[in-house]
Parts: C-alpha cells; sequence; structure tokens
C-alpha cells in the first residue's frame, strides 16, 4: 500500500504521518516513512538546496529538475524496494506537489511536468493521496511558528513565499483532488490534530481490514 500526503505548508503532514506511522506499527504493518525532498542521502542534500532561504536565485526550471533528480533517486532507492518487499509506504509529498508548486505556482510547463514525473517515478501511482487542506492564513502561520522554534532555521524558503502564491498552490491541489477523486480523500485540517488523526483513520480502516 502506496500512501502518500500532500498539502500547502503548514497543514500538519508530518506530524500526521508519525501518528498513523505509530499507529500502524502497533498493529503489526512493516512500513516505512518517508518525505520528499530528502529521502535519501542524496535527497538530503537536494533538500537543503531547495529549502534555503538563500537560493532566492533559484530558477523556477532548476527547481523543477532538482525536486524531479530527488524523486528519481528516491523510487529507485526507497519506495520501490519497501514496496516490493510487501511493506506499506508513507510518503511526505509526492508528484502532485510538483503539479501544484512547480507547475501552478512556478508557472512551468505542466506537459512537461508530467512527462519528467513519469520518468522519475516510473510509472508508479500512489494508492491514497491524503490531501490535508486548510485554509492559507492558518498553514502560513503554523509554518512560520514551527520554523521560528525549530532547529532548521534558514530552510523556509516557500513559507516566505508571498499569500499569491500559497493561494495558487492550494487551488491546484484542490483541482488535482477533484480530478482524481477515486485516489485522493480530503482531509480538514483546520481541525484538532485528533480529530484529524481519527478521520484518516476512518478512510483507511477498509484497507486496513484487508
Amino acid at each position: 500500500m502506496f500512501i502518500t500526503f500532500e498539502g500547502i505548508e503548514g497543514c500538519g503532514k508530518t506530524t500526521q504521518i508519525k501518528r498513523l506511522a505509530d499507529r500502524l506499527e502497533g498493529y503489526g504493518l512493516p512500513l516505512v516513512a518517508t518525505l520528499e525532498p530528502g529521502g535519501t542521502d542524496i535527497g538530503r542534500r537536494i533538500r537543503r538546496i531547495l529549502l534555503d532561504a538563500k537560493s532566492k536565485d533559484l530558477t523556477p526550471l532548476t527547481e523543477l529538475i532538482l525536486y524531479i533528480a530527488d524523486r528519481t533517486q528516491h523510487v529507485e532507492e526507497v519506495i520501490k524496494p519497501a514496496l516490493e518487499a510487501g511493506k506499506w509506504v508513507l510518503c511526505d509529498r509526492f508528484f502532485d506537489a510538483t503539479m501544484a508548486y512547480q507547475g501552478s505556482a512556478r508557472g512551468q510547463d505542466e506537459a512537461l511536468i508530467r512527462f519528467l514525473n513519469e520518468m522519475a517515478t516510473q510509472g508508479l501511482v500512489p494508492d491514497l493521496t491524503f490531501l490535508l487542506d486548510c485554509p492559507v492564513e492558518v498553514g502560513l502561520q503554523r509554518a512560520r511558528k514551527r520554523d521560528s522554534q525549530g532547529t532548521q532555521k534558514g530552510q523556509d524558503r516557500f513559507e516566505r513565499e508571498a499569500v499569491a502564491f500559497h493561494l495558487k498552490v492550494r487551488d491546484a491541489y484542490l483541482a488535482l483532488a477533484e480530478t482524481h477523486s477515486k485516489r485522493f480523500a480530503v482531509i480538514d485540517a483546520s481541525v484538532d490534530r485528533d480529530v484529524m488523526e481519527k478521520a484518516i483513520l476512518d478512510r483507511l480502516k477498509p484497507h486496513m481490514e484487508e
């Protein structure tokens, strides 16, 4: 089972993935929890470039290619082997993020992105994608609070984007969820963490019973 989590900055993906991983491990399910960018050693180096506030001169095309490079390594080194071993994979962002951020928000050619994603993923598509959706102002407030308290100061290039950028990302995600409604589950991310966790577990229950 390949499950991805998507959403704007500060929507709570990292927290909910950790909670779900703990729950599934408690049921004895073998799993791998990973993320993009940065799910491999090479990816972590790419991640530092992509998220570093000092990378302000990164062009949109360079940004896109770096994300695709990270994903190519990630699929080959982590995701594919885990799925082939019969493990569940929980991934914080995958190819939908590239369509939302680099496509809709950055204005890169969507046909090119789909082509590059197809190559990077080797045709791999998530079984289920949770879109944790909340208003932009809520997500950014959480993200900026997290960054000010965290240990990775300076890794906030996206949080520094204008509100209009984040509005485009959110709209793109909601459009993707509507287009791929069989794969997406939209979760209200403005609610309490426990309520969010229950909604995710309720949606997963049929798969867990299998």
